[in-house]
C-alpha cells in the first residue's frame, strides 16, 4: 500500500503523481518549462520503459518538469489546470489519451504546445522523439 494519497494504485514514484495539475503547471512555469504529463497504466511495460529510462531520470536530473497520471484511476481527486476537481480518468478522457503511454507537453494554461507522443513503437528512437517534442514545446513557450 502506498502512502501517497494521490497514488492509490502504487505507480512507481520515479515521477510524481500530482494532486493538482494547476500547481504542477505553475511549478513548471516558474522554471520556464512546459508541463510534461505522462498518461500511464499500472503494469504497462512500455510505460515502465518511458518512466524509468526517459522521463524519470530527466525529472530527477532537473531537465524536465514531469508528472504521471493513471488513465484508469476513477477514485482520486485531481485539480485540473483550470482549478476544477476531476479524476485522472476523466482528465485522460478530456485529453483523448487512449493509448498508454501518452506523453503530453502543456503550457501553464493546459494547451498542448508540442505534438504528443503516443505509445512506444520504436524504442531506439524514443529518446530523440522525446527531445524533439521538448525542444518544440520550449520554443513555443519562448514565443518561437
Amino acid at each position: 500500500m502506498t502512502t501517497n494519497p494521490n497514488n492509490p494504485d502504487g505507480l512507481p514514484e520515479i515521477l510524481p503523481v500530482p494532486g493538482s495539475l494547476r500547481a504542477a503547471a505553475a511549478a513548471a512555469r516558474s522554471r520556464g518549462e512546459p508541463l510534461v504529463v505522462m498518461v500511464t497504466l499500472k503494469g504497462c511495460a512500455f510505460c515502465d520503459v518511458v518512466r524509468n529510462n526517459y522521463l524519470g531520470p530527466m525529472f530527477q536530473r532537473g531537465e524536465v518538469y514531469a508528472v504521471q497520471l493513471n488513465m484508469l484511476d476513477r477514485r482520486t481527486a485531481l485539480q485540473d489546470i483550470q482549478g476544477q476537481l476531476t479524476t485522472p480518468y476523466a482528465q485522460a478522457r478530456e485529453w483523448r489519451a487512449r493509448i498508454a503511454p501518452t506523453v503530453l507537453f502543456l503550457d501553464h494554461e493546459g494547451r498542448e504546445i508540442a505534438e504528443r507522443l503516443e505509445g512506444m513503437s520504436v524504442a531506439d528512437f524514443y529518446g530523440a522523439y522525446l527531445q524533439q517534442r521538448l525542444d518544440a514545446a520550449r520554443a513555443r513557450l519562448r514565443g518561437g
